[in-house]
């Protein structure tokens, strides 16, 4: 097996287009931007970049209208990435729906072996995957096991991140231990290079930091949904205990399931779940479109690109999925600028305009 994560730090010069866009430009020295696609984050021993690519969508039929057809062309999105600077992907052990489950996985770890570019970039991917706690993962073994089959899927001999899916203090609160034991396990016989949770709500996300800390395994990542729809007290309270106990914040749903890219209204709605979802949704979004509307006009920017910087400026590492190259291109054009505080205050206002948010995950806990 080949390795997809290194702890290197791997500075990419940027791309000709890049570079001959900065020719508008006095000099860096003016611009000054906040991030580059280029730049890196230290996230506890990893060199990540401050924005990720998830990966929900790849396999799933059902929410995501997935085919196999897209195949050719997520490999073109994953060697974009990568070779922009782009080295955080994130997966799970659940993504792919029925006869594809475990799709995601399979998709990265071919990705990673059919990359075409430099080893040295190669070796700067760092891929961040998450266990489902399902009922049957009742032992730190099968968190372990759980682990190594992501690992074959990946075609990887170790993981940047292995990270628990949900939390199971809502419904099954003695499963719980067994899992944070699972990821001490695969922490301390080099399956991982770091641990981090998703799903989990301040109370529970102390408690599980606590006893990974007794543990002597530092949890350096926390994942959360976190957007423009989804910035309620919960969200900032776990936003400022990650910041307080030095664990990075992960925004996953960024775009809220693609109601943040400004593309979709009742007449344009999407298929399935999503668009049953939206209908409820949009209607009571109109200030912060708007809002969104004039801050992209002004700047030249996308409205996916204002929304996902937003998140940059609130300190998460966003991970938008993407499905296509548009896709792809557009979300990397939220990377090497940054909101004006300004601007910042008048999206959390036109936010707080909304009729209704985003609906939260049910295994969040508190």
């Amino acid at each position: 097996m080949m390795s997809c994560c290194c702890s290197i730090t791997c500075s990419i010069l940027p791309s000709t287009s890049v570079s001959a866009n900065l020719t508008n430009f006095p000099s860096l020295q003016q611009l000054k931007p906040a991030y580059w696609p280029w730049e890196k984050i230290t996230v506890g021993p990893l060199s990540l970049s401050p924005m990720g690519i998830g990966t929900w969508a790849w396999g799933n039929k059902f929410l995501w209208d997935y085919d196999e057809r897209m195949d050719e062309e997520l490999q073109e999105v994953f060697n974009l990435a990568v070779n922009t600077g782009v080295n955080l992907f994130d997966t799970a052990d659940s993504y792919g729906t029925g006869r594809l489950n475990g799709r995601s996985e399979l998709l990265l770890g071919n990705f990673i072996r059919e990359f075409p570019g430099s080893e040295q970039k190669r070796k700067s991917i760092n891929i961040a995957t998450k266990f489902a706690a399902y009922p049957w993962r009742l032992t730190a073994r099968q968190v372990v096991l759980a682990c190594k089959g992501s690992l074959r899927r990946l075609q990887c001999d170790q993981l940047a991140i292995g990270q628990l899916h949900w939390s199971t203090a809502n419904y099954a609160p003695l499963q719980e231990q067994a899992l944070w034991n699972g990821l001490v396990a695969m922490y301390e016989e080099g399956l991982v290079q770091a641990v981090g949770v998703s799903n989990y709500g301040p109370r529970q996300l102390e408690k599980v930091h606590s006893f990974l800390e007794r543990k002597g395994v530092p949890l350096s990542t926390a994942q959360v949904q976190f957007s423009l729809l989804s910035n309620g007290p919960e969200q900032f309270e776990v936003k400022d205990l990650c910041q307080s106990l030095g664990i990075k914040l992960i925004a996953y749903s960024p775009l809220g399931l693609g109601m943040l890219t400004g593309k979709y209204s009742l007449k344009t709605l999407p298929k399935g779940p999503r668009g049953s979802l939206f209908r409820q949704i949009l209607p009571g979004l109109e200030p912060l479109m708007r809002r969104l509307s004039t801050i992209s006009q002004k700047r030249g920017k996308t409205v996916s690109q204002v929304a996902l910087n937003w998140c940059l400026c609130k300190g998460t590492i966003p991970i938008p999925g993407v499905k296509n190259l548009r896709q792809a291109k557009d979300n990397l054009g939220a990377l090497g600028w940054r909101l004006s505080n300004e601007e910042v205050l008048q999206l959390d206002a036109a936010s707080k305009q909304i009729s209704r948010g985003m609906i939260q995950n049910i295994f969040q806990t508190k």
